[in-house]
């Protein structure tokens, strides 16, 4: 039965690859109970902890061109991870490493779903008090068409109830303001787009301000703004968590301060660490792959093997290829 197959981890992606890598797998099967398998060189990887080991010969660098390393290094732990699902060896991927390499991998050996004009990355957005929202694309596609955003919007209408039980996901379009005059060429186009296609409970455009206030279920954008406003995202909350830790070292006042105000505030840091997330989805591709961010700990892929699992198994791909309308 699928459930019964393992997650592919790639122990050769990210920073910290392999020996995070291979601390999460292994705590993942164990606190999981789900089945894990690495995908890298036996000879690098030593002991494995009992987890079984799908040989690859070489690594696709963070720095390696996503296509031309696919296209290379046929032996490497992205590509066997990706036919690992391919063939049926595997429930899901999961990869740390080279984003777009990630993304090379499972469209050129688990293929595009049928309709589906461009696989796009769905990444959540936290939601103070209630599920997180879907972003995407969050950096597969630099340049859309308005034609793609609606497709993002029924994929990522799919992963929302797939991965978060929503039975009716809403659905916005990030622009520069609310207003439907408002926006790029691409922006007005979409948005006629979406308000004129059946089955997306379409609530307008939102603003960049709006993407933390869980203003709609998914937003959709093209792959260069979605990129840039989820950096500038990550980017600003360090920056405020930093000082907030500076300050609360500063002196004895504030270190008092500190000791009544931390346990309100962990809980809200650990619902925004990206290390809890389980990483970001790409969707529209013959198969579950997840993408971790690169510096992840072991933490962080115990939280992406549990997404992976629980999405491949709740069929996300079934959902996804019916919610996509013919082609575009």
């Amino acid at each position: 039965m699928a459930g019964d197959l393992p997650v592919a981890v790639d122990a050769m992606g990210g920073d910290n690859a392999p020996e995070e890598i291979v601390a999460g797998a292994r705590r993942a099967a164990d606190e999981l109970g789900v089945a894990v398998v690495l995908v890298g060189p036996p000879e690098v990887l030593g002991d494995a902890a009992g987890l079984e080991v799908i040989p690859a010969s070489e690594v696709i660098g963070m720095d390696d061109d996503p296509a031309q390393g696919v296209r290379r290094k046929k032996d490497s732990s992205l590509v066997r991870a990706a036919e690992a699902v391919r063939d049926g060896r595997a429930l899901a991927m999961v990869s740390a490493g080279n984003t777009g390499a990630t993304m090379a991998s499972a469209l050129l050996r688990m293929g595009r779903l049928k309709g589906v004009v461009r696989p796009a990355i769905a990444t959540p957005i936290p939601n103070i008090g209630s599920h997180p929202s879907v972003l995407l694309d969050a950096g597969a596609n630099a340049e859309c068409s308005a034609p793609m955003l609606v497709q993002f919007a029924q994929m990522g209408s799919a992963y929302s109830t797939a991965r978060y039980g929503v039975a009716e996901p809403s659905v916005a379009l990030l622009s520069i303001g609310e207003e439907k005059s408002k926006g790029s060429p691409l922006v007005k186009e979409a948005h006629a787009l979406l308000e004129a296609t059946s089955g997306i409970r379409f609530l307008g455009n939102v603003e960049g301000r709006d993407l933390l206030r869980g203003a709609a279920d998914v937003v959709v954008t093209d792959g260069f703004t979605g990129n840039v406003a989820l950096k500038t995202l990550e980017g600003a909350l360090r920056f405020l968590l930093d000082q907030l830790m500076a300050a609360f070292g500063a002196d004895e006042d504030t270190a008092k301060a500190a000791e009544v105000l931390l346990p309100h505030l962990g809980p809200l840091a650990s619902e925004f660490d990206p290390e809890n997330t389980g990483g970001a989805m790409l969707l529209g591709v013959e198969g579950v792959c997840v993408i971790s961010h690169g510096s992840s700990s072991a933490r962080a892929i115990v939280s992406a093997v549990r997404v992976a699992h629980d999405v491949a198994t709740g069929g996300l791909v079934g959902r996804v290829a019916a919610s996509v309308a013919a082609p575009l």
